[in-house]
C-alpha cells in the first residue's frame, strides 16, 4: 500500500534516523510513595530535580491515580475511536475550537499518524481570540462531548482531576527541587488552560516512512503521559541528540518537562525532543495531560534563579498567544514553520 505523501517525514526525522535501537539507556522511575517516609522526601526531591535536569523525562510509580479510573477511560475511549467516521466526526474540532475529534493533526507541517480527542480541564475556557499581539481579545471555548458512549464525559472528568492533582503535586516537588518555595508556580494557573488528550495510533503499513507525533517539545509546563504496553515513545538525549525508546512500565506515568519549565529555569531543566513510532501490526492507545498556564501569563525566566553569570536567555512572551499561534499550526499545514520556544532565545 502506497502512503499518502501528506504522512511522509524527510529522511532525517524518520524512525531509524539517529536511533540506536539496543540503547540501554533508561530514564529514572521514581516510587512517589516513598514521600511518606519523612528521612526519603528530600531524595525523591533531588531525583526528580536530577531527572528534570539531565533527560527532561522520568516515569513515577504510586503516583496516586488509580489505576480504574485510568482503566476506565481507555476502555470508554476505545469504543469512541471504533465508531464509524460519521460518529467521530460530529464531534470534531475546527480552527475556532481546538476541542473534540481530529484526524488531521500536524507537527512541524507533516501530518501524524494518528486519531486524537481533546478535552480541556476547565469547561469553559478562556483564550486569546487570535495571534494578533495587539489584539487584547478573548474567546470561550467549550468541550464537545459525544452522545455514544454515554459515559465517555463522566469517565474522562474524572480521570483528568486525578491528573490535575497529580500534576501540582509534581509541580511542588520540581519547585523545591529548584530551592523555591513549594507553591512559588501556583500563581500562575488561575486560569489554567491545561486539557487532556486521547491519542490513537493504529497500524501503519509504512512505519518507516510516518511517525505517529513526528520530532516536538511540548509547549506546556509539565506533561503526564499514561501509556499502554506496545511502546513508541522515544526522547532525544540531551548530550548528544540520540533517540532512545521510553519502555512502558505498568501503571506508570511518563513525566515531561515543557517550554514553559525550561524558560522559568531558564534552561536549567529541560524540556526533550520527543516523538512516536509506529508499526505495521498493533494499535496503540496514548493519554496525556498537559498543565499549561493561564492565557495572560508572560513567561520568562524567573528572577530567584538569574545571576550576572546567569542572564535570561529568553525574552518573555504571552503564553496564551503563543498557545494559539502554535495551535492553529498544529491543525493543519501552513507554508511556514510554526512559532517555537527558540524563536524567543536572547542572542548573545
Amino acid at each position: 500500500m502506497d502512503l499518502d505523501q501528506t504522512f511522509i517525514q524527510a529522511p532525517e526525522h524518520r524512525a531509524d534516523s539517529n536511533f540506536i535501537p539496543n540503547q540501554p539507556e533508561e530514564i529514572p522511575v521514581i516510587d512517589l510513595s516513598r514521600l511518606n517516609d519523612p528521612e526519603n522526601i528530600q531524595n525523591v526531591i533531588s531525583e526528580i530535580g536530577d531527572a528534570c535536569e539531565t533527560w527532561g523525562f522520568f516515569q513515577v510509580i504510586n503516583h496516586g491515580v488509580p489505576c480504574d479510573a485510568r482503566k476506565r477511560v481507555e476502555e470508554t475511549v476505545k469504543i469512541f475511536f471504533d465508531l464509524p467516521m460519521e460518529e467521530k466526526i460530529k464531534v470534531k474540532r475546527d480552527e475556532v475550537n481546538p476541542a473534540g475529534y481530529h484526524d488531521g493533526e500536524h507537527t512541524k507541517n507533516v501530518r501524524d499518524w494518528k486519531e486524537v480527542f481533546d478535552i480541556y480541564f476547565k469547561d469553559p475556557m478562556v483564550m486569546p481570540s487570535s495571534t494578533d499581539p495587539e489584539d487584547e481579545g478573548l474567546r470561550v471555548v467549550y468541550n464537545k462531548w459525544p452522545q455514544f458512549p454515554s459515559d465517555f464525559r463522566e469517565a474522562c472528568q474524572e480521570y483528568a482531576g486525578h491528573a490535575e492533582k497529580l500534576a501540582f503535586r509534581l509541580l511542588e516537588l520540581i519547585s523545591l527541587s529548584l530551592g523555591l518555595p513549594k507553591k512559588r508556580f501556583h500563581e500562575y494557573f488561575k486560569e489554567q488552560m491545561s486539557f487532556f488528550r486521547i491519542n490513537r495510533y493504529p497500524p501503519c503499513p509504512r512505519p518507516d516512512l510516518a511517525l505517529g507525533v513526528g520530532h516536538h517539545k511540548d509547549a506546556d509546563v509539565i506533561s503526564l503521559l499514561a501509556q499502554d504496553e506496545v511502546g513508541g515513545l522515544q526522547i532525544s538525549r540531551r548530550s548528544d541528540g540520540v533517540w532512545f525508546p521510553i519502555r512502558p512500565v505498568p501503571n506508570a506515568l511518563v513525566i515531561n518537562i515543557g517550554n514553559c519549565m525550561e524558560v522559568w529555569t531558564n534552561d536549567k531543566y529541560w524540556s526533550a525532543e520527543h516523538r512516536v513510532v509506529v508499526n505495521s501490526t498493533r494499535e496503540r492507545y496514548s493519554i496525556p495531560f498537559f498543565l499549561l498556564p493561564s492565557h495572560d501569563v508572560e513567561v520568562k525566566p524567573l528572577e530567584e534563579l538569574l545571576s550576572p553569570e546567569n542572564p535570561p536567555r529568553y525574552k518573555g512572551y504571552k503564553y496564551g498567544k503563543f498557545y494559539v499561534s502554535r495551535n492553529r499550526s498544529d491543525f493543519k499545514k501552513l507554508e511556514i514553520q510554526n512559532i517555537q520556544i527558540d524563536d524567543f532565545k536572547v542572542v548573545t
